[in-house]
């Protein structure tokens, strides 16, 4: 296993912070281990549409080796961080708001803000899944000088060859006229069986399903009405920071070819793009969790580039 020589769990320290946008709190997580090496690089992970950060990134499973991408990447040497958008998990819930993609890349500039004061540091790699990419993305086009990598996992860009999406349209006057729409253990199992059943061990799905629902019994529509109506939201050209497109072999959101068309458009010549056999739509809920680690571990570990003359 790639992952043999890492420490134990055990050795990763949480702890919790708070940021405010206006009146509004923000609930932030940050994880790493205490060690002498104070100038960690910082990874800032963006949660989807129908979770908060900590199930997604700090999920915690019996038997299921580094579970938590958040202790992983701790283990490997980075400060890492999630952050619970408005409408989510332990942040403020309770503006009469749609809490759409914007005001998600809002969520994050006040983020990015608080780790830069507080950690010293001028920029972030940052990796956001499905929503969370769309909100990562359009936070790194209007903040380019922020950021020193970009991951964009389970991407949208049009809706293109999305039978999600598609899906997802036939619900769009319901998603519009109220703000929040519930949800529960069910509703966190489809997410794990619309695509190609069998990427995920039932008991990871059960372990996600019951952190997610243990911190929201509801989640806002803003985010799927965005998707199902306003793509493009991001401007591949103004990404100018190195950027990784990971895509899951059976992702039903994310169609390929508009993906393709997106990277083709990447203006830094440091781009990446993944295709991640045996993978539907959460990458780090799937059997092959370890493989989406690695990819991205790969891409912000890589040398840069040399140029002579």
């Amino acid at each position: 296993m790639f992952y043999k020589n890492l420490g134990p769990e055990s050795d990763v320290i949480g702890a919790e912070h708070w940021a405010h946008k206006g009146h509004i709190k923000l609930f932030l997580w940050e994880k790493f281990i205490s060690n002498s090496d104070d100038a960690k690089p910082v990874i800032v992970f963006v949660h989807g549409s129908s979770m908060a950060s900590q199930p997604t990134f700090d999920l915690q499973v019996k038997d299921r080796p580094y579970s938590s991408a958040m202790n992983y990447f701790a283990l490997l040497g980075f400060d890492t961080w999630c952050v619970d958008m408005e409408g989510y998990g332990r942040s403020d819930k309770g503006r009469d708001n749609h809490f759409d993609i914007s005001n998600g890349a809002d969520d994050l500039k006040v983020a990015i803000n608080y780790i830069k004061e507080i950690k010293g540091v001028s920029k972030v790699d940052m990796y956001g899944i499905s929503s969370g990419a769309l909100r990562a993305g359009l936070y790194a086009e209007r903040n380019p000088d922020d950021i020193e990598h970009l991951v964009l996992d389970a991407m949208v860009w049009t809706g293109e060859g999305s039978p999600t999406l598609e899906n997802r349209r036939k619900k769009l006057p319901e998603f519009k006229a109220s703000r929040r729409r519930p949800i529960d253990l069910d509703f966190v199992r489809s997410i794990f069986s619309r695509d190609h059943p069998g990427c995920a061990e039932d008991k990871v799905v059960e372990a996600f399903a019951e952190a997610i629902c243990a911190l929201d019994n509801s989640m806002p529509n803003g985010t799927y009405v965005d998707m199902c109506e306003n793509l493009p939201l991001v401007n591949p050209e103004k990404l100018t920071m190195p950027t990784l497109i990971m895509r899951g072999q059976w992702d039903g959101i994310a169609g390929m070819e508009d993906l393709l068309k997106f990277f083709n458009l990447l203006p830094n010549s440091n781009k990446q793009f993944k295709v991640m056999a045996g993978v539907s739509h959460a990458s780090f809920q799937q059997i092959n969790y370890l493989m989406a680690y690695q990819i991205l571990h790969s891409f912000l570990v890589q040398p840069k580039a040399i140029y002579k003359g």
